[in-house]
């Protein structure tokens, strides 16, 4: 297993639908299992596999002992909302704003071999599954901001030194960081 780098606001990736996945395997596992070691060493409550700079349907979550991932998610969300809750993303550092999420989410898809999978979740649980989804949509949580707060975080990315942020944050796990290819691999080595 390896930590990946997690994209910050302004990569491309970030803003791109991600493409369903259709091949399961080895490949698919190793994502799975980078993604989950990532979100782990950054304490994230989930991550999206755009988040690491791949473009697939595939998330990861962890809430309060339940932990999992989830590949294709399908969303059905409840037409009630729970109070709104200050949202954060690793993807955007240093910013968190309340967000208006639905009370609760059942959300159906596969797991990395294939199998059928129907989760429902409540709370914050409902909450990281909208969140992740969204990721997958090339929707932010900022997106779902409005009036004062939209501006306020606009400002705030608009402020922010995302190159300084994101050289800091990349010398500080430069340690844990690894390759999804493997200590052989000669991908970028020039080889």
């Amino acid at each position: 297993m390896a930590i990946l780098n997690i994209r910050i606001i302004g990569d491309p990736v970030l803003r791109t639908v991600a493409d369903p996945v259709t091949e399961f395997g080895p490949e698919l596992e190793k994502l799975v299992a980078d993604m989950t070691e990532t979100m782990e060493d950054v304490e994230g409550a989930g991550l999206a596999a755009p988040q690491v700079g791949i473009s697939q349907r595939v998330f990861t979550y962890r809430i309060r002992g339940v932990e999992g991932h989830i590949i294709n998610p399908v969303l059905e969300n409840s037409e009630d909302f729970q109070p709104d809750e200050v949202e954060g993303c690793l993807s955007i550092p240093g910013l968190g704003f309340p967000v208006r999420r639905h009370r609760s989410t059942r959300v159906t898809g596969v797991d990395m071999h294939g199998n059928p999978v129907v989760l429902e979740g409540e709370g914050m649980l409902a909450r990281v599954f909208q969140h992740e989804t969204d990721h997958l949509d090339g929707i932010l949580f900022t997106d779902r901001l409005e009036g004062e707060d939209r501006k306020a975080a606009l400002r705030a990315i608009r402020n922010a030194n995302y190159d300084s942020i994101t050289e800091q944050t990349t010398s500080k796990r430069a340690k844990t960081v690894g390759s999804s290819f493997g200590a052989g691999s000669a991908f970028g080595t020039g080889q």
